[in-house]
């Protein structure tokens, strides 16, 4: 029996060696010193919550369980899609706009935040003057360009698939890999997956599949988490995605797919949160095109997402022209003009931005 549990415990470090150490050490370490001192933790991400969010963040509160820690609360800004509510402790999760009164105590009384997928306040709303005025240490752990210096400890690496890939990380080089199980790996898997579009795109790194098949071998199921998110649409978003592809979608251009929808066109298909995701990819299925955009009108602004193919980077254009930014071929904007205008500046810098594609 000794010598099965030896055999095994070798396995699990051969294996957790596999994975090449790429959060700096001295980051890690002073992390862990930080995670070690807290009594209570807050654990915060995006507006909007998506997968990647929601997964890196269910994921990074089941390991500081797993590690002794008792007063843990995940804090998102609004409300996240149903088919997310699915993963593991999701049910526990506070929503600032609805819990605002009860986040806020949190985010002022805890020892440690924890920023997750996220790294710059602007990028929480109105939870961000909260987390700026709050005594405790603070943390960021991302994947996104141009990090803002807030944090005591900031963790970016923006060549990483998603966060939930340096969750994974980080608990293998904190020597905590043993502490993996189904829970966290689902949560770890989901992230993953819904950030590089089921392994389509940011995805290149071969790291990413060992990483991938080391969650497997923690009995996750991954074609009940891939139904669980991308087979659950409601008749009123079916419908949504007929109408995009065919009344409002427009060709710009050679290689350019646009779409944009009003406020009144949101409700009359019962849009709710998370019916708009995935939209933007469609249009890159058609033969030559390389560039897709979608727009929403929000209650205060125009939510806009970029898709490109290949070495075709979007996440600068977005930064640039629409207060954005992201990953080189999956990027978000915003935008405080009208629909109208705001499709009118799009389509002019973006002949001008990218105007030797378009010749």
């Amino acid at each position: 029996m000794q010598q099965e549990i030896y055999r095994t415990t070798c396995n699990k470090e051969k294996r957790r060696n596999m994975i090449t150490q790429t959060i700096h050490s001295e980051e890690v370490s002073r992390a862990n010193a930080l995670i070690r001192k807290a009594q209570s933790v807050a654990i915060l991400t995006h507006m909007s919550p998506d997968g990647d969010a929601m997964g890196s963040s269910l994921a990074m509160k089941q390991y500081l369980q797993a590690l002794g820690k008792e007063t843990i609360a995940v804090i998102v800004p609004n409300s996240f899609p149903d088919f997310l509510a699915w993963l593991p402790d999701a049910g526990n999760i506070l929503v600032y706009d609805k819990q605002e009164e009860e986040s806020n105590t949190i985010i002022a009384n805890t020892d440690l935040i924890i920023c997750l997928d996220f790294n710059d306040t602007k990028r929480i709303g109105k939870m961000g003057e909260a987390v700026e005025q709050s005594a405790a240490k603070k943390i960021v752990l991302d994947h996104h360009l141009f990090p803002q210096d807030f944090a005591n400890i900031t963790m970016s690496y923006p060549h990483a698939s998603s966060t939930s890939e340096l969750v994974f990380r980080f608990i293998c080089q904190s020597g905590d890999f043993g502490l993996l199980n189904t829970s966290i790996a689902t949560c770890i898997y989901t992230g993953i997956m819904t950030d590089t579009g089921n392994f389509s795109y940011s995805s290149n790194d071969p790291e990413l599949y060992q990483i991938a098949a080391e969650l497997m071998k923690q009995d996750i199921d991954k074609d009940a988490i891939y139904d669980q998110v991308f087979n659950t649409y409601s008749v009123s978003r079916m419908r949504l995605t007929g109408y995009c592809l065919y009344r409002k979608m427009r060709i710009l251009g050679k290689n350019t797919a646009l779409i944009a929808l009003s406020k009144d066109e949101l409700l009359r298909f019962n849009f709710q949160s998370g019916d708009g995701e995935g939209l933007v990819n469609l249009p890159l299925q058609i033969a030559n095109v390389h560039y897709s955009v979608f727009m929403r009108e929000d209650k205060d602004k125009i939510k806009i997402s970029f898709r490109s193919q290949g070495e075709r980077p979007v996440n600068e254009f977005a930064a640039k022209y629409f207060n954005g930014g992201g990953h080189k071929n999956a990027a978000g904007g915003e935008s405080y003009d009208s629909l109208e205008d705001t499709v009118k500046r799009f389509e002019q810098h973006f002949r001008e931005y990218f105007k030797k594609e378009q010749q």
